[in-house]
C-alpha cells in the first residue's frame, strides 16, 4: 500500500505556524508510514532552529516522517519596521507558489512519489491552484472555531449589508443559521466585519470564500483546529463545506521537539516562581504574540496593573516588548514596576502550555486569540476575556455565553478597561462564589472532553484518519 504523502503550508505568524506544526505532528503520529514535508520561510525555519537548539538548515527533525522545506519570502532576516501585512503576503505569495511547484514536481518526476494532499491555512487560497496544476487534492487548514468560519460565509452571503447598515445601532444583534441561537452584537463579530480599516483582510477573507465556492475547486476538505463536542452545530452548519474538527491542536508542556513554542526562549525561572505559590493563587495575563496588536497603551497597561495591586493575587504578566522603540517617550515606562513585582512576576515571554499546566495557575486573563482559548480549555483553567481585534470578539462571546468558562470585560465608552472592572471580573472567576464554582465546574468539564477528543481512539484522531482515507481515495481514484 501506498503511504500517504502531505506538503503543508501555513501562514508567516506564530499564531498560524504553531497550530499547523502540530497538526503536521499529529499526522505523522497517528497515520502510519506517512511523510510530512512542512514549507515555510528562512526566517521562520531559522528562529525554530535557534529556538530548539538544532545546527545548520537541513530539512530533518526529531519526528520520523515530518521534514522541514524552507523557502525565502524576500525577508530572511525579518520585517523591516513599517512592512505592511499587505506587501509581506504578495511576496510571499510570488515566492511560496514557485517552491510549492517546485516540491510538487519533484515528488512526481525526481522522486517518483507523488504527494497525496496539500494543506494550506487561511488567507493562502493561492496555495490550491498550485495543487490543482499538479493534480494534487487540496485541504483548508482554518485555524479559528467553526463558529467563526460559519460567520465569516454568511457575512458574504447576505449579512454583510445588514451589519454595515446597523454598524452605528448599539443595540443591534443578529443570529445565523444552524450556529446555536446566540445572539450576537456588533461587538461579538470578528473586527474585520465592522471596522473600515481593516478591509484588506475583509477582501481576503471574501477572495476565500470566493475561491472555495468556484466551479473546479481543488479544495475538498477544511480542517478546522476545534473537536466535535465543542462546536457540533457550527461543524455542519453551512452544508456546502465538509468541515472536520482534528483539534485542539495545542503545544505540548515541557516539549522534546518541535512541538514548542517557535520563536523564544526565556532565562527567567518563572516556572520556579509558580512552583512557588498555592494552587490556583497566580492570576496568568497575556496577550498574545501577533507583533503590535499585542502590545498595549500605556494607559490600558496602567489600569490592569491598578487593578492587579487592589485585587491582591500573585501574578505572572507577559509584557511584549515594543520593536518601534523609536516611537516610544521616557515616560512610556510600566508605573509602579517596582511595586508591581513585589506581588508578582513581569517577563518579555514565557512557555505558555508550561504556566496553564502549572496547578498554581487559577485565572488566565487572556486577548482570547483561538490558540490561547483552547489551551486554557485543555488546561482547566479559567478565562478572564480580554478581547481586541479579529475573531477575539466572537471567541470571547462563546467562552462566556456558550462554554461559560470564564467572563468577559467590559471596557469604558473610551475603549480603556477601568481597574475596577477587572478587579470585577477576578472577583468573578477567582473570588470562590457561586458563579466562580460554575465557571471552575464547567472549566473541568471542558478539559475531560478535549483530553478525550485526543486520546488514542478519539474524536480527533478518527477524524483525520477519515480525511487521509478520503484524500487517498481521491488519489486512487483520480
Amino acid at each position: 500500500m501506498v503511504q500517504p504523502r502531505f506538503l503543508i503550508l501555513a501562514f508567516p505568524i506564530q499564531g498560524v505556524i504553531n497550530p499547523t506544526l502540530s497538526f503536521a505532528s499529529r499526522l505523522v503520529r497517528v497515520i502510519a508510514g506517512a511523510q510530512v514535508t512542512f514549507v515555510i520561510t528562512v526566517h521562520a525555519h531559522r528562529l525554530m532552529t535557534k529556538s530548539r537548539g538544532a545546527k545548520g538548515t537541513g530539512s530533518a527533525t526529531p519526528n520520523d516522517g515530518l521534514s522541514f522545506a524552507p523557502f525565502s519570502d524576500g525577508y530572511d532576516d525579518g520585517f523591516p519596521e513599517g512592512t505592511g501585512i499587505h506587501g509581506r503576503l504578495v511576496e510571499f505569495r510570488r515566492r511560496g507558489w514557485q517552491a510549492l511547484a517546485d516540491i510538487l514536481e519533484s515528488g512526481l518526476n525526481k522522486e517518483g512519489r507523488p504527494y497525496t494532499c496539500l494543506v494550506y491555512t487561511m488567507l493562502l487560497s493561492w496555495a490550491a491552484d498550485v495543487a490543482a496544476e499538479h493534480n494534487v487534492p487540496a485541504a483548508l487548514f482554518w485555524v479559528q472555531p467553526a463558529t467563526v468560519f460559519d460567520i465569516y460565509y454568511y457575512y458574504y452571503h447576505g449579512y454583510r449589508e445588514i451589519i454595515r447598515d446597523n454598524s452605528k445601532t448599539s443595540s443591534f444583534s443578529l443570529s445565523f443559521p444552524g450556529i446555536k441561537p446566540l445572539a450576537m452584537s456588533l461587538g461579538d463579530l470578528p473586527s474585520f466585519m465592522a471596522d473600515s480599516g481593516d478591509s484588506y483582510f475583509v477582501t481576503q477573507f471574501q477572495e476565500m470564500y470566493e475561491d472555495l465556492e468556484k466551479e473546479g475547486n481543488n479544495t475538498k476538505i477544511i480542517l478546522v483546529n476545534t473537536f466535535d463536542e465543542l462546536e457540533p452545530e457550527a461543524l455542519r452548519a453551512v452544508s456546502k463545506f465538509n468541515l472536520i474538527g482534528i483539534g485542539p491542536l495545542i503545544q505540548s508542556p515541557t516539549p522534546t521537539s518541535f512541538q514548542s513554542d517557535l520563536f523564544q526562549q526565556s532565562s527567567q525561572d518563572y516556572i520556579g516562581w509558580l512552583n512557588t505559590k498555592p494552587k490556583t493563587a497566580v492570576i496568568y495575563v497575556s496577550f498574545g504574540s501577533f507583533g503590535s496588536v499585542s502590545v498595549l497603551s500605556k494607559h490600558q497597561i496602567d489600569e490592569i496593573a491598578k487593578g492587579l495591586l487592589e485585587f491582591g493575587r500573585p501574578f505572572l504578566w507577559v509584557i511584549r516588548e515594543k520593536s518601534d522603540q523609536g516611537d516610544e517617550e521616557e515616560d512610556d515606562e510600566l508605573s509602579c514596576r517596582e511595586e508591581l513585582e513585589k506581588l508578582g512576576m513581569i517577563v518579555p515571554w514565557c512557555s505558555q502550555m508550561d504556566v496553564l499546566s502549572n496547578e498554581s495557575v487559577g485565572c488566565f486573563v487572556t486577548h482570547c486569540g483561538w490558540n490561547s482559548t483552547l489551551e486554557s480549555l485543555a488546561s482547566g483553567v479559567p478565562m478572564v476575556a480580554f478581547p481586541k481585534w479579529s475573531d477575539q470578539r466572537t471567541n470571547a462571546k462563546l467562552i462566556e455565553e456558550e462554554w461559560k468558562t470564564g467572563v468577559r470585560v467590559k471596557p469604558h465608552e473610551d475603549g480603556i478597561v477601568r481597574s475596577e472592572e477587572i478587579r470585577r471580573c477576578l472577583e468573578l472567576v477567582l473570588g470562590g462564589k457561586e458563579n466562580a464554582v460554575e465557571i471552575v465546574r464547567n472549566v473541568k468539564k471542558w478539559q475531560n472532553l478535549a483530553k478525550e477528543a485526543i486520546r488514542e481512539g478519539g474524536s480527533s484522531e478518527k477524524n483525520i484518519m477519515s480525511f487521509v482515507n478520503r484524500v487517498m481515495d481521491m488519489v486512487t481514484n483520480d
